[in-house]
């Protein structure tokens, strides 16, 4: 008898897919769909875990000697969004290792040209995967650059993300300034805004980006030194729900 249970159990285990096994993990955020609970998870400065209906998604998986993003543990990707060139977002070895043999990759063009088995979704277009639906927003720099003229991040050269999943709206602003198509977004749920001052935006620009667009639930991101607490400070008493995540775990 105990023998026998001891199969049963060991065949429930079997049955479970890691993204469903696997529902606890640290500064985990869950959000109730219509079509079941999304369960987002930072893992380091841009680097995004996303778990619903047994899929596994990441937003820009990347390692770099600044950001050592930890995978260790985590389940293999259904579906890769990147969002640019940049190597905190574009990091080949990172998609490789998180990659198996039928997952899809969701990419701007340019990325395309290093990461060719990306399917290309340019600024402006949309798609659909499995039960999402996924938009390709502008992202890019008004005033900031490495010198006069240029710019860290080119208009059309990237793409922030919104995510539709059982009626709620997911933005991920990728590298970005507040730019005039962030402050227009409609009925967003819940918005990643990237702040890390010099190459994107301050924290204060960032909140007033946020203010403008009103999701209801604003989550930190790509913040590198820049301070989300400031952030949180202009934010309140707006009735944004502002959830402040580590995106840089300690290493031992």
């Amino acid at each position: 008898m105990k023998f026998a249970f001891s199969l049963m159990i060991a065949f429930l285990f079997a049955a479970i897919s890691p993204a469903q096994a696997q529902t606890a993990r640290p500064q985990m955020q869950t959000f109730d769909t219509s079509a079941g609970p999304v369960k987002i998870t930072p893992i380091e400065h841009a680097s995004t875990l996303i778990e619903a209906g047994a899929k596994v998604i990441y937003v820009d998986p990347a390692k770099t000697p600044n950001f050592p993003s930890d995978f260790t543990g985590l389940p293999p990707a259904d579906l890769i969004l990147i969002s640019d060139t940049h190597s905190d977002h574009m990091d080949p070895a990172s998609i490789k290792l998180q990659s198996k043999a039928d997952t899809v990759i969701i990419a701007p063009p340019s990325v395309v040209t290093t990461v060719t088995t990306a399917k290309p979704l340019a600024n402006g277009e949309t798609t659909k995967w499995d039960k999402w639906t996924i938009e390709a927003i502008p992202m890019y720099n008004m005033v900031r650059g490495p010198a006069p003229g240029k710019f860290f991040h080119d208009k059309g050269r990237g793409d922030g993300f919104v995510l539709t999943y059982g009626g709620k709206r997911f933005y991920f602003s990728g590298d970005t300034e507040a730019i005039p198509e962030m402050k227009a977004l409609k009925n967003i749920d819940v918005a990643f805004l990237c702040m890390f001052e010099r190459p994107t935006m301050s924290p204060d620009e960032a909140a007033s980006a946020a203010l403008a667009f009103n999701p209801k639930v604003v989550i930190p991101y790509h913040y590198g030194t820049s301070d989300p607490a400031e952030f949180k400070k202009k934010l309140e008493g707006s009735g944004i729900d502002v959830r402040l995540l580590d995106w840089y775990p300690k290493k031992p």
